[in-house]
């Protein structure tokens, strides 16, 4: 058997696969400050269903892949360890000077003309915790100066002495010459054998003082709490029977196992959102679908990615907490928009989240004491999650709760009826995630036309009819798990290794071709190392090597740019000729991305660095989903038309009962245990041949 989990703001997901394929999905609440307690919550959910103890269920699954949130919430609420920063002399205050860009990360688009409120992010290593060491190496990696030694022994001291837990070092081009790193590093172990030591080179090897030197910061910083937590749910499992491999989803699409992922926290920082975006590729990929909007919305954010061409668009420098850091991840775009998103009234508008009821207390409808009207509130207001059947009847909602919340914090102050105002909030959240949609599509020169959504998350296929219609797809996918289908991507996930180095080479310029200049030998040699390197690391984690697929690409930029656009490169010799052809693919990349006309090939270009990404396959069964033969009975109830604005008699239809093909014609709810699926008026739902719900605009209409 094969599981996977996915631990959320709100729930705790989880998908079962056994040897055969058949699938089970289930929720618990999360429990956060004991997110091992929501886990096996889950798991004893599941053995349930299927007859059996949680003990006897851990006992048969053969892998584990887990999605985790720890990492970005130790950024969000600045409670990671206590870490000290060794950097060359006269570079300390490049954490708190970061680039231009500091003073905006991480701001919503809405706030960025607020000049007073910008603010630079509260440290992760406060000026008083970094030292200075006196060393240098130069560009090429020369050695100017040596290192002090002694001088970086007084700097450790006085840390510990500080009361410091965990230490980074990151030095001027290391990158170029990793000798006063490693030494440094090694002095701090023989001072402090059990303090937790990164070393820029190791964690960012590419240019760019700043990121390579937050992205050491931070891994230290995450270390402690995101190693404590890996090895508290790995040893809880292990405690009730689990024998299986345990790894962990990375934000780069791929599974690792725990001790590279104790190595290498950084890489966790978006774990959890990458398992849906990687769950819609396998399933796409089946389906024949090649590009996709993945939606993710839950019960606090509405998370979105882009996949073109099968391959998930990936983002060079990402940002965390208000810092960048270097390491290649799935771009993921979130928004403050779910299930437990707060309606208010500010200045007569009507305004939904960003901030959210979370899991405690929860919309008001949870009956947790929360009096906050939220967007599930009005779902349930308007009839279209019913509060009987909520969670499969295992959590039942206080319909009378949610119209009060409704009505006192939104109807009566705006002069409308309870219905009225909770299709306003559901009309705004839907409006908010569409722009969301419009700005990684059309903002980077896509038509959604071209596009078909996947929609999952306990909100998604709520939602779905009312955000992809206004974005404007052909087509709605809301797959078969998707109730639980980042911890499906986290069991579908391959193994994933991935490797860069730094070489700044030039090209071209005024008549010159632009591949000239660039050494195809060089670029042979580095990538041949880093091959070497990410076939020994599928080795350790025990992919045979049959079973390893590399991809290599290259980062190029026009001469002078600050950004990179990272351009796959194909496998084999490296000569001229494929230079030539990764310069065409950077420029046709790059209209693309930025608009026909705005390349610069006068500029010349730069090559800045080389990758190598290592995938082992993970042989999973397929998914078989037994689906119904005979045609289903519709249930009815009447439920209030956001659209229309209007009440009208909507089929009701039970998911698991629907044959292959049925038309189901909006507006329409498809309910299922776990989530509901509302058709609008205007629309069509049919069940394919993999039981996942595709829904169509009716053309008819």
């Amino acid at each position: 058997m094969y599981l996977g989990v996915d631990i959320g703001g709100t729930f705790t997901d989880l998908v079962l696969v056994d040897g055969e394929g058949r699938l089970t999905t289930t929720k618990a609440l999360s429990t956060p400050g004991e997110l091992e307690v929501g886990v096996f919550d889950a798991v004893r959910n599941a053995a349930e269903q299927i007859g059996m103890t949680a003990e006897e269920l851990l006992a048969k699954v053969t892998a584990f892949g887990h999605g985790t949130t720890q990492a970005t919430n130790a950024v969000i609420e600045r409670d990671g360890a206590r870490t000290g920063l060794l950097a060359t002399r006269g570079f300390g205050d490049t954490l708190a000077i970061q680039r231009l860009m500091g003073f905006t990360a991480g701001v919503p688009v809405s706030r960025l003309g607020w000049y007073s409120r910008r603010r630079y992010p509260d440290p992760i290593v406060p000026r008083s915790l970094v030292r200075e060491v006196r060393e240098r190496v130069d560009h090429q990696g020369k050695v100017l100066v040596e290192l002090d030694e002694d001088g970086v022994r007084t700097a450790v001291r006085e840390l510990l002495d500080q009361g410091v837990q965990t230490f980074a070092v990151a030095f001027l081009w290391s990158f170029r010459n990793t000798d006063h790193e490693r030494r440094a590093g090694a002095i701090i172990r023989e001072m402090a054998p059990d303090t937790y030591v990164t070393l820029s080179s190791d964690v960012a090897p590419v240019i760019g003082e700043y990121e390579r030197t937050a992205t050491a910061a931070l891994n230290s910083y995450l270390a402690p709490k995101v190693v404590s937590y890996l090895d508290g749910i790995e040893q809880m499992l292990r405690r009730r029977g689990f024998k299986g491999a345990f790894s962990i989803l990375n934000s780069a699409g791929g599974v690792m196992p725990v001790a590279e992922a104790a190595r290498r926290p950084v890489t966790l920082v978006t774990s959890g959102p990458t398992g849906g975006v990687m769950g819609s590729v396998h399933l796409a990929r089946r389906l024949g679908y090649r590009n996709l909007i993945t939606t993710d919305m839950g019960g606090t954010s509405f998370d979105v990615a882009i996949v073109v061409d099968e391959k998930p668009l990936m983002s060079l420098n990402h940002e965390a907490g208000g810092f960048h850091i270097a390491t290649p991840m799935i771009e993921v775009r979130a928004i403050g928009a779910g299930g437990g998103s707060i309606a208010r009234v500010v200045d007569g508008q009507l305004r939904v989240g960003p901030d959210s009821a979370s899991a405690w207390p929860g919309p008001a409808c949870y009956g947790r004491g929360g009096t906050e009207p939220t967007v599930t509130d009005a779902d349930v207001v308007l009839g279209i999650i019913d509060p009987e059947t909520f969670l499969g009847g295992k959590m039942k909602l206080d319909r009378a709760a949610a119209e009060k919340a409704v009505r006192d914090r939104i109807a009566e102050p705006l002069g409308l009826s309870v219905e009225e105002a909770a299709a306003g909030i559901r009309r705004i959240v839907d409006a908010q995630m569409a722009d969301t949609l419009r700005e990684v599509t059309i903002g980077r020169g896509h038509d959604p036309r071209d596009f078909v959504i996947f929609a999952y998350g306990g909100a998604g296929p709520v939602h779905c009819a009312g955000y992809g219609a206004e974005l404007g797809v052909p087509k709605m996918i809301v797959p078969v798990t998707s109730m639980a289908h980042s911890a499906y991507g986290a069991l579908a996930a391959d193994v994933q290794y991935s490797r860069e180095r730094s070489m700044l080479m030039r090209g071209g310029g005024g008549p010159r071709k632009l591949s000239e200049g660039l050494d195809p030998c060089a670029v042979g040699s580095a990538f041949a190392e880093l091959e070497e390197d990410c076939r020994t690391a599928m080795e350790r984690a025990g992919v045979a090597a049959d079973d390893v697929r590399l991809l290599r690409a290259a980062d190029l930029r026009y001469r002078r740019q600050t950004n990179d656009l990272m351009i796959s490169f194909p496998a084999g010799a490296v000569d001229q000729a494929a230079l030539e052809e990764l310069v065409a693919r950077f420029e046709e990349t790059y209209e693309q991305t930025y608009g026909k006309g705005s390349a610069f090939r006068e500029a010349g270009i730069e090559l800045t660095n080389v990758r190598v990404e290592a995938f082992g396959a993970a042989r999973r069964p397929e998914l078989k989903v037994e689906t119904s033969v005979k045609e289903p009975a519709a249930g009815r109830r009447r439920i209030f038309e956001p659209v229309a604005m209007q009440w009208m008699e909507t089929a009701v239809y039970n998911w698991r009962d629907l044959p292959v093909g049925f038309r189901i014609d909006g507006p329409a709810v498809i309910e299922h245990p776990e989530t509901s699926v509302f058709v609008a008026a205007g629309q069509y739902a049919r069940l394919d041949e993999g039981a996942n719900i595709t829904i169509e605009q009716n053309v008819e209409a």
